[in-house]
C-alpha cells in the first residue's frame, strides 16, 4: 500500500517518536472517557497509521534502533509486573495463584503446542517454541480490564498474578524450546545445550537478585539520595536486562522480573515514589509498544493465513485456556463461578507480540519456513482476544455474580455525621464502608447496620481486607485534621485526585496554616469540618434523599429547599457524584440528590409526605367504593360529570396542590 509518506521516505526518528508517543497516550485517554478497553484503540490507532494510510512504519522511520526499543520497552514492563507481585497480598489467591503457575503454566504449553501443531497446521519445532510463549497472558491487558470489569477480589487476584508470573515463565519456555531445535539442527550436542541453558537461567535469576538486593541495601542505608533512586532503578533495570540477554537469548526477562519481585517484597519506604515511577513508564511503554507492533504488522502476512488460523484461536481460546485452568484448580476451595471466569478470561498482549515476533526470526534463519507465521499469528490472536475480553468480562461477571455494585464510598472516620450518612447512601443502594483506626468510634455505625473496618486505611492490612476496587469515592472525615490530609494525599494517585475529598480543617482560611494544592482532598460540604457536621446531625438536621423528574428538576428542587445543603448525586446508573459547590451542581431527571435539611425543613416535608401518603389511601378507598357501588347500580353522577372512576384518578385528584415531596429513599 503506497502512501505520500513512503514517497517521500517516511518520517524522521524524532517525529516518528513524537507521534508514537501522541497516539499511544491518546488512545489511552480516549479509552478512559469512552470508557472502553485502551488497548482496543492502541491497536486501532497503530494499524490505522500503519498498514492502512502508510503514514508510519517503524522498521523505515526509526531504522536499526526499533528492535532493541521493543526488547528494552518489554524488559521494563516485565520488571514493573514483577514489581506488583507482593507476596504479602496475595490473601487467599495464594492457592489458586501457585497452581496456576506451577500445574497451568506446563499444562498450558503442551495444550497450546498441541493447538498449533493440529489447529494451525504449524511443524513441531514451531508450534513448540510458539506454544511455550502462549503461556503468558499480558499483565498490561489484565490491568484495565479489571479496572473497567471491576471484579470481585480473588478472581481479580488470580487473573492479575497469574499474568505477572507467567510472563517471565512463558518466555522461558520458548527459550527452551528454541534451544531443543537449536540441537536438533546444529551438530552442538545435546549436553553443551542444556548445560548452556542452566547456565543462562541460573546467571539471569542470581544476577537479578543480586542487583536488587543492593538497590534494597542502598536505599535503605540513604547511600543513594531521594532524587536519584529513581533513575538508579532505571539504569539498572537496563543494565542488567542488556547484560544476562547477552549470555543467552530472552534470559533477560527473568533477570528483570526476578529484580522487581524482590524489590517488591523489601518493604522499602520509597516504595510509593518507586511504584509511581514504573506506573508512569509501563503506560508510556504500553502505549508506545502496541502503536508499534500494530504499525508494522504486514498484511500480506496476515492475508496469507488461512482458516487454520480461525482454528488456533477457538482451540486456545475455548479449548487450551479452559482446560489449563479448570485442571489446574482442581481440589482448591474456589466457588465454581469463579474457575469458570478465569478459565475463560486470557487476554493477550504485548509480550507475547513481541517475543513472537523475535522467535519467528531467529527460526526463520534456522531454515524453518513457518517461523514468519508466529508474528501473525501472534496479533491475530491478541486482536481476538483483546476484543473479546475486554467487551465481554463486565457482562460476564455480572452473569456469574461476581462483578461488585457499582463503585461506592469510602469514608475515613466514625462519627454521627458519616453514620449517618452512610446509613442514607445503604438505603439507595450505594456500597460504603466506614474505617476508622479508633474502635469506639465506629459502634454506632455497627448498630446502625454499616459496614465498618478497624484499623488504620494506610496500612498493609486494610490493602488485603479491603477491596478498594470497589469504591470510587473516599471521605476523609476523622476528627484529626493532619490525617484527613495524610489519607487524601496517599490515596489521590491510586484511587483519582477528583474523587478524594476531605473534610475543612480548622484554621485552613489563614495563610500560615494554608496548605499546597498537591496535599490534601478536595473540599467537602462546603469546608464544613466534621464536628460542624456532627453538631448539624445532633441540632436536627437530617440528610434527605430526592428524586428528581420531568416535572420536578432541580431548579423546583432548589426552589424547595432554599436552605438545604447538597452533599452528593446519584446518577440513573448508579454512580456517585460529591457536590462541590451548590450553584455548580447539574442533575438531570431520574437523578437523586442527597442533601442536609435543616430540622424545620426536614418536618415540614416529613408532614406533607405524610399527608400525601394519607390522601393517597382515602382517594384510593373512595374510588375502589366507587367502583363496587358502579358495580351493583347505573353510573353515579359523578361519573356522568367526569369524576374519579379509578384509583389513579382518584389519587391524581387527592394530590392537587399538595406540595412536591421527598421520593422516598430506597
Amino acid at each position: 500500500m503506497s502512501s505520500a509518506a513512503e514517497i517521500a521516505g517516511g518520517m524522521g526518528p524524532m517525529a516518528a517518536m513524537a507521534l508514537v508517543g501522541a497516539l499511544g497516550v491518546g488512545a489511552q485517554w480516549l479509552a478512559w472517557r469512552l470508557r472502553m478497553p485502551a488497548i482496543v484503540l492502541m491497536l486501532a490507532a497503530g494499524l490505522l497509521v500503519g498498514p492502512f494510510t502508510g503514514i508510519f512504519d517503524p522498521s523505515r522511520d526509526l531504522g536499526p534502533i526499533y528492535k532493541p526499543l521493543i526488547s528494552l520497552a518489554v524488559a521494563v514492563i516485565l520488571f514493573e509486573g514483577g514489581m506488583s507481585l507482593d507476596l504479602h497480598r496475595l490473601g487467599d489467591a495464594r492457592r489458586g495463584v501457585m497452581r496456576l503457575v506451577l500445574i497451568g503454566a506446563p499444562l498450558g504449553w503442551l495444550l497450546s503446542t498441541l493447538t498449533l501443531a493440529y489447529g494451525a497446521g504449524l511443524s513441531w519445532a514451531a508450534a513448540s517454541v510458539f506454544g511455550g510463549i502462549l503461556i503468558v497472558t499480558g499483565p498490561t491487558v489484565i490491568a484495565p480490564l479489571l479496572r473497567s470489569a471491576r471484579l470481585a477480589k480473588r478472581p481479580a487476584q488470580l487473573l492479575q498474578w497469574e499474568a505477572i508470573v507467567n510472563d517471565p515463565i512463558g518466555a522461558l519456555a520458548a527459550v527452551l524450546a528454541y534451544e531443543v531445535v537449536l540441537v536438533s539442527l546444529s551438530g552442538v550436542s545435546a549436553t553443551e545445550a542444556a548445560g548452556l541453558l542452566i547456565l543462562g537461567i541460573s546467571v539471569a535469576g542470581l544476577a537479578g537478585w543480586a542487583v536488587a538486593e543492593l538497590l534494597v541495601r542502598a536505599f535503605r542505608r540513604g547511600t543513594v539520595p531521594e532524587y536519584m533512586k529513581v533513575p538508579v532503578l532505571f539504569v539498572s533495570i537496563l543494565g542488567v536486562f542488556a547484560a544476562t540477554d547477552s549470555l543467552l537469548h530472552e534470559s533477560g526477562l527473568l533477570a528483570v522480573t526476578v529484580m522487581g519481585v524482590v524489590i517488591a517484597n523489601a518493604d522499602l519506604p520509597s516504595m510509593t515514589e518507586l511504584r509511581r515511577f514504573k506506573e508512569h513508564a509501563t503506560i508510556l511503554l504500553v502505549s508506545g509498544v502496541f502503536i508499534l507492533m500494530a504499525a508494522s504488522m504486514d498484511f500480506g502476512q496476515i492475508a496469507n493465513l488461512d482458516w487454520s488460523a480461525v482454528f488456533f484461536v477457538a482451540g486456545v481460546v475455548l479449548i487450551a485456556r479452559p482446560i489449563t485452568v479448570l485442571v489446574s484448580l482442581i481440589g482448591t476451595n474456589l466457588p465454581r463461578n469463579e474457575r469458570l471466569l478465569v478459565a475463560f478470561t486470557g487476554p493477550r498482549g504485548v509480550v507475547l507480540i513481541a517475543v513472537a515476533g523475535l522467535f519467528g526470526e531467529q527460526l526463520v534463519g534456522l531454515g524453518i519456513e513457518d517461523g514468519a507465521l508466529l508474528g501473525p499469528l501472534a496479533f491475530v490472536l491478541v486482536l481476538c482476544t483483546v476484543v473479546l475480553h475486554g467487551f465481554t468480562l463486565a457482562p460476564v461477571a455480572r452473569a456469574l455474580g461476581l462483578a461488585g455494585r457499582s463503585p461506592g464510598l469510602l469514608i475515613v472516620g466514625g462519627s454521627h455525621f458519616t453514620t449517618a450518612l452512610a446509613t442514607a447512601l445503604d438505603k439507595a443502594e450505594v456500597a460504603t464502608l466506614i474505617t476508622d483506626p479508633n474502635h469506639a468510634h465506629l459502634i454506632r455505625a455497627r448498630t446502625n447496620g454499616i459496614a465498618t473496618w478497624y484499623g488504620d486505611i494506610l496500612s498493609e492490612a486494610a490493602e488485603d481486607k479491603i477491596e478498594r476496587i470497589s469504591f470510587g469515592t473516599v471521605l476523609a472525615a476523622t476528627d484529626n485534621d493532619a490525617y484527613n490530609t495524610l489519607v487524601a494525599t496517599d490515596l489521590a494517585p491510586e484511587i483519582g485526585r477528583e474523587a478524594v475529598w476531605q473534610v475543612g480543617r480548622l484554621k485552613e482560611d489563614r495563610p500560615r496554616h494554608a496548605l499546597p494544592a498537591q496535599l490534601g482532598g478536595r473540599i467537602f460540604a462546603g469546608g464544613r469540618t466534621i464536628e460542624a457536621l456532627d453538631q448539624m446531625i445532633i441540632d436536627g438536621w437530617t440528610l434527605r434523599i430526592s428524586k428528581l423528574t420531568e416535572d420536578y428538576d432541580l431548579a423546583a428542587w432548589k426552589i424547595a429547599r432554599p436552605d438545604a445543603v447538597p452533599l452528593m448525586r446519584i446518577t440513573q446508573a448508579g454512580a456517585l457524584r460529591v457536590v462541590r459547590a451548590a450553584d455548580e451542581m447539574k442533575a438531570a431527571p431520574g437523578d437523586r440528590i442527597l442533601s442536609l435539611l435543616p430540622k424545620g425543613q426536614a418536618e415540614e416535608i416529613a408532614k406533607a409526605q405524610a399527608m400525601k401518603m394519607e390522601a393517597a389511601k382515602a382517594g384510593a378507598a373512595k374510588a375502589e367504593a366507587a367502583k363496587s357501588k358502579t358495580a351493583e347500580t347505573p353510573p353515579s353522577a359523578d361519573s356522568a360529570k367526569g369524576g374519579p372512576a379509578t384509583i389513579e384518578e382518584a389519587q391524581t385528584e387527592t394530590e392537587k396542590g399538595m406540595p412536591k415531596p421527598d421520593a422516598p429513599l430506597p
